[in-house]
């Protein structure tokens, strides 16, 4: 088998969300305009920026598109101090009893009673490299990054997501990648399988 080599992308703060909540947000009929494209297929980076309110403060950060079925705010753990929001460790897309916040557009608000989370580790594989590397979706994984620099580091708990749609690159927060000491561009991670 070859060596399961990834790309490791540092996220930051983010937001996806419905039409209804752009509409809300932004008025009635309004389209995201692509920024640039990013590694998941389909996916992209937009200008648009939101406020995010929490019991003691509040960031902005930008939207990603296209619009999805549920409204979802990424922040790390550092992100959220200082909002005063305890969002839980959650993979994308499993929200139900996570946190709230205020979102705040130039045309509206929208209140948020769930829907914030820090978002686990997780491996984007595709289904070539998922059959090639004999890794299903969900599968619980190792990646051993940083052996080039002065803070090695591996990271346990990542969860595979292969299948159609996706291409193959590991996702981590800006806490982590500091973490890892992970400045350079397109840093590689090592996958073991637990």
């Amino acid at each position: 088998m070859s060596e399961m080599k990834i790309i490791i992308e540092g996220s930051g703060k983010h937001c996806h969300v419905t039409q209804q909540t752009l509409d809300i947000l932004f008025g009635p009929g309004f389209e995201m305009e692509k920024k640039k494209m990013l590694s998941q297929p389909g996916q992209f980076a937009t200008p648009h920026k939101v406020t995010i309110i929490g019991p003691k403060g509040e960031t902005k950060l930008s939207i990603l598109g296209p619009c999805r079925k549920q409204d979802q705010v990424e922040l790390s753990f550092t992100d959220c101090r200082p909002l005063g929001i305890d969002a839980p460790c959650r993979m994308s897309g499993d929200l139900k009893g996570s946190a709230g916040c205020t979102m705040v557009g130039p045309k509206g608000t929208v209140e948020l009673k769930e829907g914030v989370i820090v978002a686990m580790r997780h491996c984007h594989i595709s289904p070539e490299d998922g059959e090639k590397w004999g890794i299903k979706d969900g599968d619980p994984l190792l990646v051993t990054c940083g052996g080039n620099g002065d803070r090695p580091l591996v990271f346990d708990g990542v969860k595979a997501r292969v299948g159609e749609g996706h291409a193959t690159f590991m996702h981590i927060d800006y806490d982590e990648l500091n973490a890892a000491g992970l400045f350079e561009e397109n840093p590689i991670g090592i996958i073991t399988k637990k």
